[in-house]
């Protein structure tokens, strides 16, 4: 049951996101912020997939164990590309609220991106075995979540001062992906239940998308 459920879910989701992002670049108008911001959703989809299908494979056949490989590759990948994805997310709120300037700001963001991504190359993961270190998923995560924490943040304050009723929950689909997120990676290994929040972080992500695109929908019509 939970091959099928979880693969249903993932296929949904992927599809969802992926097709959103195609038709927001198609429908932009020239509207940069909105095509940035299918990009991103293409590159959300597209990089979750490289997890989640060897995973729905897995699932329906001999086991995740028997899988352990490619979903490290998987992981390894999305961890990269969820990188990616904020630091599009931050181009979107510069072009939605014309933001000029701001280079230590810009700075910081890439300087972050960039630290989270060397953490994430370095051999000391363990992507491709089946005991990847605790410590690591800790270490590579940490820039990761100062970076979410920078875009929730510039989200927050930008909605509120513009009155942006728009992009106004941004923030909290960036503060709910977070939170279900970070126990994942703590506790995940002991107590696999906790697993389970990996669906609520998704559909928190898939939040984010819709708001870019019902945005994109009213104000490119």
């Amino acid at each position: 049951m939970q091959a099928i459920v979880e693969t249903l879910f993932d296929a949904v989701y992927l599809i969802l996101v992926i097709t959103i992002g195609v038709v927001m670049i198609r429908g932009s108008k020239g509207d940069r912020q909105f095509k940035l911001f299918g990009w991103m959703a293409v590159v959300l989809g597209a990089g979750d997939s490289f997890h989640l299908i060897p995973r729905a494979v897995a699932l329906c056949t001999t086991g995740l164990e028997n899988y352990t490989v490619p979903l490290g590759l998987g992981k390894w990948i999305t961890s990269v590309t969820m990188t990616i994805f904020y630091v599009l997310l931050y181009y979107v709120w510069r072009k939605r609220y014309q933001i000029k300037g701001g280079n230590g700001l810009t700075a910081a963001v890439y300087a972050l991106a960039g630290v989270r991504i060397v953490l994430c190359m370095l051999p000391q993961n363990q992507w491709l075995s089946a005991a990847a270190p605790l410590s690591w998923g800790i270490y590579r995560n940490i820039p990761f979540a100062l970076l979410g924490l920078l875009v929730i943040v510039l989200f927050y304050r930008s909605a509120k001062a513009r009155r942006d009723r728009a992009f106004r929950w941004m923030w909290l689909t960036i503060v709910l992906s977070f939170g279900f997120y970070i126990p994942v990676v703590l506790w995940a290994d002991a107590v696999p239940m906790i697993g389970m929040l990996m669906t609520p972080k998704t559909c928190a992500y898939v939040w984010t998308v819709l708001i870019g695109y019902f945005a994109m929908k009213k104000e490119c019509s």
